[in-house]
């Protein structure tokens, strides 16, 4: 597991973990999300061991990194694909982290043949493109072979094969009884990815929960309903409802039962097409858990004069 316990740390005068707290466990991939500025990559470097908390504790296997011998082969991280050296081919690349651990080539071509690389391992990495370093940094991460991945925004720079290669990766990986995490912004890919998500903003957990969970809590009984007319609104907000448009005829509604709605609409001859359980996102239960936690906020297109 990877354990984090009451994380603190402040860079100046500003606080970039206020108390952290989270468990990665074995056999799941656990979704690591929130705003710019929430502690996410520091709570990564705290893990590596990159930067010294200055309270709290963050371990591995029960263990603070620092003092695992050939740590490569209890945690693999990629926080930064552009972290190598561009002179050097991929394989080279590999050969001298592998050395590092006590690993022989036959690791290094293993994983490069895992992470898609093997026909380019003679290439400089420099000229590699985003997506390629992404595989690179993901080949680097698996050489220990170890128990625990963390990976920040691993999805970045993947073309559509690469977003889907990584999901079935990430999944194959857990599956084999890893703990896996992985820091990401795009909702959409953790949302098919992820067992668990934790939900981090101004240093701390907001969410740690199933994505199951999470997604049942922000539904909340909600409804949507589809109907030609503007009178569906206008009726529903009368009873008490709240309404809320979602474009191209469809409302969300909340605090009526589905019963309710049906008998108010057909007793005011209102028609409509559909009407069911509203089913969240991920992103929308992300937008409506952090909305007091984002600490860069742009004005809209139509607040610009």
């Amino acid at each position: 597991m990877i354990t984090v316990n009451g994380l603190r740390k402040r860079f100046g005068a500003t606080s970039a973990l206020d108390g952290m707290t989270f468990t990665v466990r074995p056999g799941q991939v656990t979704g690591f999300v929130g705003p710019n500025g929430a502690g996410k990559s520091t709570t990564m470097r705290v893990v590596l061991d990159l930067d010294a908390a200055d309270a709290g504790e963050a371990l591995v296997a029960g263990r603070p990194y620092r003092t695992l011998r050939n740590p490569l082969r209890h945690i693999g991280s990629l926080l930064d694909a552009a972290a190598l050296q561009p002179g050097r081919t991929a394989r080279n690349h590999l050969l001298w982290l592998a050395h590092s651990q006590g690993l022989g080539a036959r690791r290094v071509d293993e994983v490069l043949d895992q992470a898609g690389l093997l026909s380019v391992a003679r290439r400089r990495a420099g000229g590699f493109s985003l997506g390629m370093r992404q595989r690179l940094g993901i080949a680097a991460a698996l050489l220990g072979d170890p128990p625990a991945l963390m990976l920040d925004e691993p999805f970045n720079g993947m073309d559509p094969e690469g977003i889907i290669w990584m999901r079935r990766f990430l999944r194959a990986l857990a599956a084999e009884g890893r703990a896996v995490l992985v820091s990401s912004h795009l909702m959409s890919e953790l949302q098919d990815t992820a067992d668990h998500v934790v939900v981090a903003g101004r240093g701390k957990v907001i969410a740690d929960a199933s994505v199951a969970e999470l997604l049942a809590t922000v539904s909340g009984g909600r409804i949507t309903v589809r109907s030609s007319t503007a009178d569906a609104a206008v009726v529903l907000a009368e009873a008490g409802a709240s309404v809320t448009p979602a474009g191209d005829g469809t409302l969300t509604v909340a605090g009526l039962p589905a019963e309710t709605v049906v008998a108010l609409l057909n007793r005011h001859g209102v028609p409509f097409s559909e009407l069911a359980a509203h089913r969240a996102t991920l992103e929308d239960a992300y937008l409506e858990l952090t909305r007091d936690s984002v600490e860069y906020r742009a004005a809209t297109p139509g607040e610009v004069r």
